[in-house]
């Protein structure tokens, strides 16, 4: 049977460097994807390789929207034909505060990482898929990483919570087009995750969630999200598509 291949974008660290160390604990060859060919991105595909699994660094800026097809053909090439594509790549704001001072600046780069690059290097990975025989033993998915910020608003954050949302959508419109593909589509939202975009707050979360923000009183891991996002990507949840994963402790889970 031939490999899955997965490119998991934004992966020299944080939850998708996780992601890629999880999917090749399930077998997958990985590219790894960062913005820049550094050694940050290098010993991430070293970390990856320790499982066993052939895996390549793809360095480059997923906003570059004409470079799309030419980086999945070169990951193609040195990998073989992919079969996942974990769209997580994303930004945070520029500087929080009130939504009345927000710049365009800031809202446009959330627009373009967080929703623009994952719509279009979607749709150049579907077509590629779509244009070829697939090996029907093999699953094949599309994997979104978005934020509990989809549905809940966070007023110091609204640029990133607009591009989420919009982010969201995608996911459904996706799954709904390529379901009769066999090509499933996910969307995680992760809650408070210990990452370097949160790790301004990530204390102050920490105190929230042990008194109760979230129904486990801790703040996750990027390792609980790479799980997550293996456990789709691999079909673990076999005849399903479109789901919308709320991989936040229940946090938003409604409550009185």
């Amino acid at each position: 049977m031939t490999q899955q291949v997965a490119l998991v974008t934004g992966s020299s660290r944080g939850i998708g460097l996780a992601a890629a160390v999880a999917l090749a604990r399930e077998g997958f060859a990985i590219a790894l994807n960062g913005p820049f060919d550094d050694d940050e991105l290098a010993n991430a595909v070293k970390l990856v390789q320790a499982e066993g699994v052939p895996a390549m660094g793809c360095a480059f800026d997923v906003t570059d929207l004409a470079s799309h097809d030419a980086q999945l053909a070169r990951i193609e090439d040195k990998l073989g034909p992919l079969t996942t594509l974990v769209n997580n790549a994303g930004v945070g704001v520029l500087q929080r505060g009130d939504l009345l001072e927000v710049s365009e600046e800031s809202y446009d780069r959330c627009m373009a990482v967080n929703t623009k690059a994952m719509f279009f290097l979607s749709q150049s990975f579907a077509k590629r898929l779509l244009a070829r025989e697939r090996d029907a033993a093999l699953f094949h998915a599309i994997v979104n990483v978005t934020s509990s910020n989809a549905v809940a608003v966070a007023v110091p954050r609204a640029e990133y919570c607009a591009s989420k949302a919009a982010a969201a959508m995608v996911s459904k419109t996706f799954a709904v087009r390529l379901g009769q593909e066999n090509i499933a589509v996910y969307d995680v939202q992760p809650g408070l995750i210990a990452t370097e975009m949160t790790a301004p707050v990530i204390e102050m979360y920490d105190q929230r969630a042990k008194d109760g923000l979230t129904l486990f009183p801790r703040v996750g891991q990027p390792e609980d999200m790479g799980g997550v996002i293996a456990s789709l990507a691999s079909g673990k949840l076999p005849y399903t598509t479109g789901q919308v994963i709320s991989a936040d402790a229940g946090m938003l889970v409604p409550r009185y």
